[in-house]
C-alpha cells in the first residue's frame, strides 16, 4: 500500500512539473499618443511603445531593413522605421524598453476641418517573428 502511495505522489508531481517556453515572438504594448490635438502638416506626433524580446533579435543595424511599423487607419498609409540593433551579435538576452515614434505633418484626408486618427504598429525581429499588433487612442488633426 505505502508503495502505491509513493507511486501516486510522483506520478502526481511529475505531472504537476510543466516546462516554461521562452516565447520568441517580440511583445509591444502602446503607452501613450502626444499631443491629442494636432495642427495639420505642421505638428509631430509621437507614439510611446513597450517592447519586449525574450532572445534579443529584436533590431537591426542594416539601414536598408525596415522592422518597426505604423499604419495609418484612416488612409491605409504604413510609415517605416529601422529599430537599430539593441543586444550584441549572437547573444540570446532577454530585452526591453521605449520607443518614441515620430511621425512629422499627417494631413486631414476627409475634407473636413478636423478629422481623427489612430495608428496600428507592430515590429519584426531579425528572424521574422512579428509581434502583436497595438492601437493608438485617437488624437485630432485640425486645419
Amino acid at each position: 500500500m505505502k508503495k502505491i502511495i509513493c507511486l501516486l505522489i510522483v506520478i502526481l508531481f511529475v505531472s504537476c512539473n510543466k516546462e516554461i517556453k521562452i516565447s520568441f515572438i517580440p511583445e509591444i504594448e502602446f503607452i501613450s499618443i502626444a499631443p491629442l490635438n494636432v495642427q495639420e502638416y505642421s505638428d509631430e506626433i509621437t507614439i510611446i511603445i513597450k517592447y519586449r524580446d525574450q532572445d534579443g533579435d529584436l533590431g537591426d543595424n542594416n539601414p536598408e531593413i525596415h522592422n518597426l511599423f505604423v499604419l495609418d487607419n484612416r488612409n491605409e498609409i504604413e510609415y517605416k522605421f529601422r529599430i537599430p540593433r539593441l543586444s550584441p551579435s549572437g547573444s540570446q538576452i532577454a530585452i526591453e524598453g521605449n520607443f518614441n515614434i515620430k511621425i512629422n505633418g499627417s494631413g486631414i484626408t476627409n475634407g473636413l476641418t478636423s478629422q481623427q486618427v489612430n495608428y496600428d504598429i507592430y515590429v519584426v525581429d531579425r528572424s521574422g517573428n512579428v509581434s502583436n499588433l497595438v492601437t493608438t487612442s485617437d488624437i485630432t488633426i485640425y486645419q
